[in-house]
């Protein structure tokens, strides 16, 4: 288990980064803790990310919508007030968003399968 004190997070206050997409800009404010990562990512209108992720998380979209491809072709929409779970190696996945989307993402050490 994890021992991560009581954090009150001003997120005004959290350095953004820029991540290039094949399409777009993703900006991430991101907060790491041992074995924990907390991020509000915000994803460009016309978003398309650059890579298959395998990675698990916790994904609650704040506003807008966005499209979670999966490499078998299939998707799953979310938007406003929507979440979706993943543990790591469960999917390939990538994001999609064609109005632009804020979301709030959660992962870690918790996430990856039990040997």
């Amino acid at each position: 288990m994890y021992t991560i004190p009581f954090t009150s997070i001003d997120w005004n206050q959290v350095e953004k980064t820029e991540h290039i997409g094949t399409r777009g800009i993703a900006t991430w404010q991101t907060l790491n803790f041992d074995g924990l990562r907390i991020r509000i990512v915000e994803y460009s209108p016309d978003y398309l990310a650059d890579h298959w992720c395998l990675k698990g998380h916790i994904v609650q979209c704040l506003e807008g919508s966005f499209v979670s491809e999966m490499e078998d072709g299939s998707t799953f929409s979310l938007s406003k007030g929507m979440t979706y779970v993943v543990s790591d190696d469960l999917s390939s996945h990538r994001s999609i968003s064609a109005g632009g989307v804020k979301l709030l993402i959660i992962d870690g050490d918790f996430l990856k399968p039990k040997a």
